[in-house]
C-alpha cells in the first residue's frame, strides 16, 4: 500500500499539485497511479475546472478499473474534439450560464434593419441568368449535408435522410440530393473549359445514424455517385452540465460516465476544419462550399439560382432564405448595428425579433411591409460560403461558433436546474463571428420553389391552425408535385389546378403527381427546352420522367406515364393523347 501512496505522491509532486488540492479529491488521489501520463495530466485539468465531484463516488484501487481508465477516454474524446478543449468548454459555459440567470439579452446595444439581398423570381430573365452562372459555377463547388438526425419525431424508424421525399417513385432524400448533385457536376462540365473534376460531397453524421448512412450509401451503391466524392464525418456529443457552476453531470446510471448530449449542427464547421477537407477542397482549386439540412425535397430547385448570387455578387456569406410573414415561426435575416459601431448580419429567431425591434424605435414590431410580408426575409437554413475567406475565419477559430445555453430552471430563483443542460451552437451562426468589412448577403426565392421542410409527425401536423404550414412528411410531398406543376406552366404547359384533399388530417392541395430525375431538368432553362407545343396534364394524372433526353411535344395527359430512356439515346420525343376513362388509370411506359 505504500508503494501505491508514494507512487501518487510522486505524481502529484510533479504535476505541481499540493496535498491541499489533491486532497479535495481523496478517492482520485487513490487511484491516480492506475493512469497515463496524459489521464493524470487530464485529471488535473478537470481537478483546476473545478470538477472534483466527478471522483467522489470512485472505488478503491482494484475496484472498477478498467471503467476508471474508461472514464478517461471518455474525457480524452470530449477535450480532443471541442475547439479549445474541456477547460475551454466549461469556462464558455459559466459565461454563458451567468448571462442566462441575470436575463442578460444577447442583442443588447443592437439596432437591427434590413440588409443587403437578391430577392428573386422564379423564371424571369434575372432568375434565368443568375441560374446560369450558378451550373458554371457549380463545378467549383463542395457540398455539406447536415444529417445526424433520426426520423422518431417523424414517426419514421430510421435515418431522415432515407425517408422518401415522395410515394410517387419511393425516392429517398439522399438519392435525391445525390442525383442534384451529379446533375449539376454533368451541366457544369458542359461548360466548363478543359479538365471538369468531380464534386465533393460531406455529410455531418452523428453516433446514431453515422453506420446506418454508411450502409444507405453502401448499399445502394452510393446513388450513382463514386464512393472517393463522398466524406462521412462523425459529430460527437459534448458534456452535460448540473448546475450554474458548470459542474460536468454524470450519466445516472453510471458513475465513471460523463452525460453526453448533442451540441447542435455548428459543429460542422469545426469538423471540416479540423478533418483536413477544407483545405484539401482549396487545393483543388474549389471555391464555393454549400450547406444544406436533411429533410427539404425542394431545396435543389434554388441552389442554382443562389449560387450564382453569390458568384455575381461575390459575397462570403450567401444565405438562401423565402418571404416570411410578420410574426411567423421562422427566424429572419437580419442586419444588427451595435452603438459602439460592430454589425453583423445574422439569423435572428422569430421569437426574438419582434421584441427586439420593439425595444429599438419600431412600435409596432415584426410587421409586413407594403409587399404583404415581413422586410425580414425568413431563413431555410441553407448557405453558401466562399471557400477562402472561410478558411481565413476559421484559422482564428478553429471552426468555433458562437453558443448559447437553455436551462430548464426549477423556479424563479434561476439557481438550480430541472435537469441537466449543455452548450449548443446553430450552423447559420457562422457569421457571428466575422467582421463588419465581410460580405455578406442573402438570396429569396418563392417557398413554393425552396422550402419544404419535413419535420412534424402526421399527429402533430394536424393539429397545426389552418393556414399555418403543416412541415410534414404529407406537406413536403404535396410541396414537390405543386413546385413541378408551377415549374411545367412556366414552361408552357397547361397543368389543371389542384383540389383540396385531407390525408392523416391535414388539408392540402393536391396537384398532378409529376416528378423527374435531376438529369432531365435541375434549372429552367432546362426544362423549359424540352417542352414544346401544346401539352397539357390533368389534375388527376401522374408523370415520371427518369430519361435525360426527353422532350414533351404536344403532350396531352389524362393518366399515367413513366419515362425511362437510356443515357446516351438522342431523343425520345413523346407525342401521345393519352386519356382513361372511368376510375381506373392506364399505365403507359416508354422505355
Amino acid at each position: 500500500m505504500a508503494s501505491t501512496v508514494d507512487s501518487a505522491a510522486e505524481q502529484l509532486s510533479k504535476l505541481g499539485i499540493d496535498g491541499a488540492f489533491a486532497d479535495s479529491a481523496p478517492n482520485l488521489k487513490k487511484n491516480l497511479h492506475l493512469l497515463s501520463s496524459e489521464q493524470v495530466e487530464l485529471a488535473k485539468m478537470l481537478m483546476e475546472m473545478g470538477q472534483s465531484h466527478l471522483f467522489e463516488k470512485w472505488a478503491a484501487p482494484g475496484v472498477d478499473d478498467n471503467e476508471k481508465r474508461a472514464f478517461f477516454d471518455q474525457v480524452a474524446k470530449l477535450n480532443s474534439s471541442y475547439p479549445g478543449g474541456l477547460k475551454s468548454y466549461i469556462k464558455t459555459a459559466r459565461e454563458l450560464l451567468a448571462d442566462s440567470k441575470a436575463g442578460k439579452n444577447p442583442f443588447d446595444g443592437f439596432t437591427p434593419s434590413v440588409p443587403t439581398g437578391e430577392v428573386l423570381k422564379f423564371g424571369d430573365d434575372t432568375f434565368i441568368n443568375y441560374e446560369q452562372a450558378g451550373v458554371k459555377e457549380a463545378k467549383n463547388a463542395a457540398f455539406v449535408l447536415v444529417a445526424g438526425g433520426l426520423g422518431e419525431r417523424l414517426g419514421y424508424n430510421g435515418i431522415k435522410v432515407a425517408l422518401p421525399a415522395e410515394t410517387t417513385t419511393g425516392t429517398c432524400f439522399l438519392q435525391n440530393y445525390i442525383e442534384c448533385i451529379l446533375a449539376l457536376q454533368e451541366s457544369s462540365c458542359r461548360l466548363a473549359e478543359g479538365k471538369c473534376q468531380e464534386i465533393p460531397f460531406a455529410i455531418m453524421t452523428s453516433d446514431d445514424t453515422h453506420s446506418r448512412t454508411q450502409e444507405l450509401l453502401e448499399s445502394n451503391s452510393y446513388f450513382g455517385m463514386k464512393p472517393t466524392q463522398v466524406k462521412l464525418l462523425k459529430q460527437e456529443k459534448v458534456a452535460c452540465l448540473d448546475d450554474n457552476d458548470a459542474r460536468l453531470a454524470m450519466d445516472p446510471k453510471n458513475k465513471y460516465r460523463i452525460q453526453t448530449k448533442p451540441h447542435g449542427h455548428g459543429d460542422v464547421h469545426a469538423l471540416l476544419y479540423s478533418s483536413g477537407l477544407l483545405k484539401e477542397w482549396h487545393d483543388a482549386g474549389l471555391k464555393w462550399v454549400l450547406f444544406f439540412q436533411d429533410t427539404n425535397g425542394l431545396l435543389f430547385k434554388a441552389i442554382p439560382a443562389s449560387l450564382g448570387v453569390s458568384a455575381t455578387k461575390q459575397y462570403h456569406v450567401n444565405s438562401l432564405a423565402v418571404p416570411r410573414k410578420a410574426k411567423e415561426a421562422i427566424g429572419g435575416i437580419t442586419r444588427l448595428t451595435h452603438a459602439d459601431g460592430r454589425s453583423m448580419v445574422i439569423n435572428v429567431e422569430y421569437n426574438q425579433l419582434d421584441p427586439l425591434l420593439r425595444a429599438t424605435g419600431f412600435p409596432d414590431g415584426d410587421v409586413n411591409c407594403e409587399t404583404g410580408y415581413s422586410p425580414f426575409p425568413g431563413n431555410i437554413n441553407q448557405l453558401i460560403l466562399e471557400l477562402g475567406p472561410y478558411m481565413e475565419e476559421l484559422k482564428k477559430t478553429g471552426g468555433a461558433i458562437k453558443e448559447f445555453v437553455n436551462p430548464k430552471y426549477k423556479d424563479a430563483s434561476k439557481t438550480s436546474f430541472k435537469s441537466s443542460t449543455r452548450l449548443e451552437c446553430m450552423m447559420q451562426d457562422y457569421p457571428k463571428t466575422l467582421p463588419p468589412s465581410a460580405k455578406v448577403g442573402f438570396t429569396v426565392m418563392d417557398t413554393w420553389l425552396a422550402y419544404a421542410p419535413v419535420k412534424n409527425n402526421p399527429e402533430d401536423a394536424a393539429k397545426v391552425p389552418k393556414g399555418n404550414p403543416y412541415h410534414s412528411a404529407t406537406s413536403g410531398e404535396m410541396a414537390i408535385y405543386c413546385a413541378n406543376s408551377l415549374i411545367l406552366r412556366k414552361a408552357g404547359a397547361q397543368v389543371d389546378d389542384p383540389v383540396q384533399e385531407v390525408f392523416n388530417g391535414q388539408e392540402v392541395e393536391v396537384w398532378p403527381r409529376l416528378t423527374w430525375k435531376p438529369k432531365w431538368g435541375l434549372t429552367f432553362s432546362e426544362i423549359k427546352n424540352k417542352v414544346s407545343g401544346s401539352c397539357s396534364v390533368s389534375q388527376k394524372s401522374t408523370m415520371v420522367i427518369k430519361g435525360r433526353n426527353v422532350v414533351l411535344e404536344d403532350l396531352s395527359l389524362n393518366g399515367a406515364l413513366i419515362i425511362d430512356s437510356v443515357d446516351d439515346a438522342e431523343v425520345c420525343y413523346i407525342m401521345p393523347i393519352l386519356r382513361y376513362g372511368g376510375q381506373s388509370c392506364k399505365i403507359s411506359e416508354i422505355v
